[in-house]
Order: structure tokens, then C-alpha cells, then sequence
């Protein structure tokens, strides 16, 4: 038997939280095409004849503008102390460029073994996917190297073999039907941000988040009672939340109540509220609250 901890590390937009998806079988991880909409740490375990691997989903590596954003890029730089194996997740669609090379900087000091995983190859045709190999290879020494795609699911049976295959020999870390460490609060928090970032677009990029008030599950067979606050920084952001006579709010909690429904298999009320908040992104007590991990203490050399 063979277990341990794989971290998913890379620029936003790599595709790390889609991949974690399919990689579990289960969508525990919200998905956009918006940059840093992985906010914490996301584990998610997937057990094997042979083994168990412990993936560990983590934020978009980029410049912090926000006290937000630097907790969000200590987590993830964080996580390279603390697994088995490192799993280095880089868009083979788009251009290579300083960004991807620093991240992979980042592991210039890193003793476990490092996969390259060259995700959404089908969006390149194979003559463009070989020099952004050959290109990629020269960072690291990586363990190796896997196209996949996470969207379509191509070479994910390989790059569980491989990760799999670095893992140590250990008895398994969770029980077989362990899926996540997420908290069904958060679980149900981030749902109902995918479906915000989902429809307000380029209007509200990066200044919303979701926090749960009250998670009442008294009568959870029947019912299951939600109560959440939308925060946006500026009052002129309130209306586009809202919309129209509420339009955009509705549309927003019936998309995000039937997510909830799906997964926790039980009838859901889901009651949304807006509330403006200039400065969450650099207010510590609201980060917290919201579940954003704080930073470790750097120790002194």
C-alpha cells in the first residue's frame, strides 16, 4: 500500500480545482474562469486498491495586492512543505511566460518529487504541445512529465499511476468513503460564490465573498436552512448583485440552491443577503471569518 499528500500548485487559471474535481469524482471545489477563485487550501482523497492519495487543491500563485491575496499565495507555497509529492499544474494552452517560470522557481529547494502536469491539452494540437514540453522540462528535473486534460478527463488515469507511484508506503491516511476537510459551511459558502462570479462577469471580479450566518440543519431529512451574506467593497456594486427588481440575486440563489440540493441530497432554503464591506480584502477579523487561512510566522534565521 501506498499513501500520502499531493499538492496541485501553479498560476491561477490553471485549471488546479477542475483537475481536483475529476481527480475525486466529486465537485468540491468551485470552478471559473476567473483568476484567484481558489481562495484556502481544498482537500479532497481518493482511495485505491493499491493506495490512497491525499490531493490538496490550493491557490493561484500570483502578485498579492491584498492581505487576502497573500494569505491565499502563503497557502500554497506553504503546502511544499507539507506533502509527498508536488504536482507543478501549468495551462499548456496558454503562452509560457515569467509567471509559470517563477512558480516553478518556488521549487528550486523542494527534495520530494515534482510532476509536471500540462493540463488542457484539448485546446493544443500535439505539434504545439511538444515544444511547450520540451520548454516546460527545463525548469526542473521533474519525476515526469503528464498531459491531461482535466475538463475532458485524457490522461488523468496516467497521472494518478504516476503520483501514486511517488507516494511512500504507508497504510491509508482517511477511511475509504473520506472525501473532503472542507467544512459543509464552506462547502455551501463557496457554491453560492461560484454562481456570483459566474453571473456578474467582468463587472464584480475580485470583490465579493460569501460568508454563512446560520447553517440550521434542525430538520436536515426535511429541510435544510442557509442563510448567507454576500460582501461587496462599494455601494455602487450592491444593485449589480441585486439587478433588476432583484432579478440577479434570484438567479444567483436558485442556481446556487439547486448545487446545494445535488449535493447534499435534501431540500435546501437558501436566504441571500447583500452588505458592503470597503476593506474586507485587508481586514484580518473578516478574512478570518471567512475562512481564508492565516499566514505561519516566518521563523528567523
Amino acid at each position: 500500500m501506498r499513501a500520502g499528500f499531493a499538492s496541485l500548485i501553479g498560476r491561477p487559471n490553471a485549471g488546479k480545482s477542475t483537475l481536483l474535481n475529476r481527480l475525486v469524482g466529486v465537485k468540491i471545489a468551485i470552478v471559473s474562469d476567473k483568476p484567484q477563485t481558489t481562495r484556502n487550501r481544498i482537500v479532497g482523497a481518493k482511495t485505491y486498491e493499491d493506495g490512497q492519495i491525499v490531493f490538496v487543491d490550493t491557490p493561484g500563485i500570483h502578485r498579492p495586492l491584498h492581505r487576502m491575496n497573500v494569505r491565499m499565495v502563503d497557502a500554497a507555497v506553504e503546502t511544499l512543505r507539507e506533502v509527498d509529492v508536488v504536482a507543478l499544474v501549468v495551462d499548456a494552452s496558454a503562452s509560457l511566460g515569467r509567471g509559470d517560470e517563477y512558480v516553478s522557481g518556488l521549487l528550486k529547494n523542494v527534495r520530494q518529487p515534482v510532476v509536471l502536469v500540462l493540463n488542457k491539452i484539448d485546446l493544443v494540437s500535439k505539434p504545439k504541445l511538444l515544444p511547450v514540453m520540451e520548454r516546460a522540462s527545463r525548469w526542473h528535473p521533474f519525476a515526469a512529465i503528464v498531459p491531461v486534460s482535466a475538463t475532458a478527463g485524457d490522461g488523468i488515469d496516467r497521472l494518478e499511476s504516476v503520483l501514486l507511484e511517488h507516494m511512500p508506503e504507508a497504510e491509508p491516511i482517511y477511511p475509504a468513503d473520506f472525501l473532503t476537510d472542507q467544512p459543509e459551511r464552506a462547502l455551501a459558502a463557496e457554491m453560492v460564490r461560484e454562481k456570483v462570479l459566474l453571473h456578474t462577469r467582468a463587472e464584480l471580479p475580485f470583490s465579493t465573498a460569501v460568508g454563512v450566518d446560520l447553517f440550521d440543519e434542525s430538520t436536515r431529512d426535511e429541510l435544510l436552512k442557509i442563510y448567507c451574506t454576500i460582501f461587496v467593497e462599494q455601494e455602487s456594486q450592491k444593485p449589480i448583485v441585486i439587478g433588476r427588481g432583484g432579478e440577479m440575486i434570484k438567479r444567483i440563489g436558485t442556481e446556487a440552491r439547486q448545487d446545494l440540493e445535488r449535493f447534499f441530497d435534501t431540500r435546501v432554503f437558501l436566504d441571500l443577503r447583500v452588505k458592503v464591506n470597503p476593506d474586507w480584502r485587508n481586514d484580518e477579523r473578516t478574512l478570518d471569518e471567512l475562512g481564508v487561512p492565516r499566514s505561519r510566522p516566518k521563523k528567523r534565521r
